[in-house]
C-alpha cells in the first residue's frame, strides 16, 4: 500500500510539473499576438498624437491673438515685429498704457513641436501675423507639416 501511494504521488508530481509554466511555442504565439496588436494600434496612436499637436498649436495661436487684441486696446497699436511677442509679457520702456502681462509666460513662445512662433506686424494686408511652420519647420507642407497662422 505504501508503494502504491508513492507511485500515485510520483504520477501526480510528474503531471503537476508538466502543467507548470509555458512552453516556448506558447510564449512565441503570445509574443506574436502582442506584436500584431501593437502593429495595428501604434499608427493610430501616432496619428492622434500628431493631430493633437496641430490642435494645440491652433489653440495657442488663438490665445496669442486674444492677447494681441488686449494689448491693442490698451496701447493703441500692435507690437512691432522688432518688439515681437515678448511685448505681451514685458512692459516696453515707454509702456505708460501697457496693462499686462497679456500672456503669463515670458521668454520665447514655442509651438507644440518646440519651435518659436514667428511674428510679423504689420503683415500682408493684416495688422499682424503669428506663424508656426509645423512639424517640419519649413514653409509649406501638408498634414502635420502644414503652416499654421493667425486669421
Amino acid at each position: 500500500m505504501i508503494k502504491h501511494n508513492l507511485h500515485h504521488d510520483d504520477e501526480t508530481n510528474s503531471r503537476h510539473r508538466a502543467t507548470e509554466g509555458f512552453t516556448l511555442v506558447e510564449l512565441l504565439v503570445v509574443l506574436a499576438i502582442i506584436g500584431l496588436i501593437a502593429a495595428l494600434v501604434a499608427p493610430q496612436v501616432l496619428k492622434y498624437l500628431g493631430s493633437a499637436k496641430v490642435d494645440t498649436t491652433k489653440a495657442q495661436i488663438k490665445n496669442i491673438e486674444n492677447a494681441l487684441e488686449l494689448y491693442y486696446i490698451d496701447v493703441g497699436q500692435y507690437p512691432s515685429t522688432d518688439e515681437g511677442l515678448e511685448a505681451l509679457a514685458r512692459a516696453p520702456a515707454n509702456g505708460n498704457a501697457w496693462n499686462g502681462p497679456y500672456l503669463k509666460k515670458s521668454g520665447t513662445f514655442l509651438d507644440a513641436w518646440g519651435t518659436a512662433y514667428e511674428y510679423e506686424s504689420p503683415a500682408d494686408e493684416k495688422p499682424y501675423q503669428v506663424i508656426s511652420l509645423g512639424r517640419d519647420r519649413k514653409v509649406g507642407g501638408d498634414g502635420q507639416d502644414t503652416d499654421l497662422h493667425s486669421e
